[in-house]
């Protein structure tokens, strides 16, 4: 028996105990100006029995550090997160959004209606069919397999009989693919108590962190809108709070392609 069959005796077999993990490897385009450019990453979709958070590897890291005692890396800005809690005895799908200390649930109650294509072929060692569904604005395409009975996939998608071994929308802006299967130990939750926000006041929130993406270390310095500090080497560093969040809002309008194409925010 070669490796492959081994791997695909493990997945068939185990009918994965209800604990796995499966990494996934996404790649996505912020800024349709250079079509080119794309963003890649490892995100982690942790699955036990009828709950799973699906994460990137850095959100999985940190929320791993937290649980130890350790010190969390948390990221910041409100575009683009892919942090997704699913509970599916209740029928939720929330989205988690973190900006420095504070920790948000967003509720995803858009429902994916798929439809499932005759279309088969096989990726890898997984034999999948294709379906299509509306998400956000965008029209995406999904292969899922039963050779895995688990109805997951990665981010929000997930109803279809069997995992989503890859999913992309049709402008090719976001695509997910499944690189890596492996047993679970447990579904750690470090982001236990957020606060409960609508897309309203998602929209608010991001407006706000746009208006000065570095409130938070101008708090921290104490100083309104320029500081001095020293480097590790005792040299003078002047700090340009202005010049900052100039960057910082010309970055965040360039790269202004999020997901959920109905809930972009216009920034100016």
């Amino acid at each position: 028996m070669n490796k492959l069959s081994l791997i695909f005796v493990f997945l068939t077999s185990c009918c994965f105990g209800q604990q796995m993990s499966f990494i996934y490897e996404v790649s996505y385009r912020l800024n349709h100006k250079t079509p080119d450019d794309f963003t890649t990453k490892t995100m982690i979709l942790d699955f036990v029995d009828k709950q799973s958070i699906f994460r990137e590897s850095m959100d999985w890291k940190s929320d791993s550090l937290k649980l130890n005692n350790g010190f969390p890396m948390l990221s910041s800005g409100f575009e683009n997160q892919f942090y997704i809690k699913k509970d599916f005895s209740n029928h939720k799908i929330s989205k988690i959004i973190t900006n420095g200390q504070f920790c948000y649930l967003l509720p995803i109650d858009e429902t994916i209606q798929w439809k499932i294509s005759p279309e088969k072929k096989k990726i890898g060692i997984y034999n999948v069919q294709k379906a299509v569904a509306t998400y956000g604005n965008r029209e995406w395409t999904a292969w899922f397999s039963n050779d895995i009975p688990i109805n997951e996939g990665p981010y929000i998608f997930s109803g279809l009989p069997g995992l989503i071994i890859s999913v992309t929308d049709f402008s090719g802006d976001y695509k997910f693919d499944l690189v890596q299967v492996k047993k679970s130990a447990s579904l750690f939750n470090a982001r236990t108590k957020p606060i409960l926000i609508d897309w309203n006041k998602y929209g608010q929130l991001a407006k706000s962190y746009y208006d000065n993406p570095n409130a938070e270390m101008e708090q921290k310095i104490r100083n309104a809108k320029k500081a001095v500090m020293q480097d590790a080497h005792g040299n003078v560093i002047d700090i340009d709070f202005r010049q900052m969040n100039k960057e910082e809002q010309d970055n965040i309008r360039k790269n202004n392609n999020p997901i959920e194409l109905n809930h972009k925010i216009e920034y100016k």
